[in-house]
């Protein structure tokens, strides 16, 4: 897992971002299909505590994998019109 120092410039908070993304997908590993996943950052995180960077990274990755696993389930097979006898 790699955090670049272009978004992330302080190590400790680089080490904090890959230890929230590893205990959400190691939550998570159950319910989530059999992939490759790429979590990126897009900006530069913003200046707050250790505490506040680590629950808006958990809500965000929460939220992605989420969704993830939201597209990945099977539709439900409808059930055919009748009463269910053939015949």
């Amino acid at each position: 897992m790699v955090v670049g120092k272009r978004f992330a410039p302080l190590s400790v908070s680089r080490g904090a971002l890959k230890r929230v993304a590893r205990e959400a997908f190691r939550l998570r590993r159950a319910e989530l299909p059999a992939a490759d996943y790429v979590l990126r950052l897009h900006a530069r995180i913003p200046a707050c505590s250790l505490t506040e960077l680590k629950r808006q990274a958990r809500q965000e990755i929460n939220a992605h994998l989420g969704r993830a696993i939201k597209a990945w389930r099977p539709a439900p097979v409808p059930e055919q019109a009748g009463n269910g006898q053939s015949g």
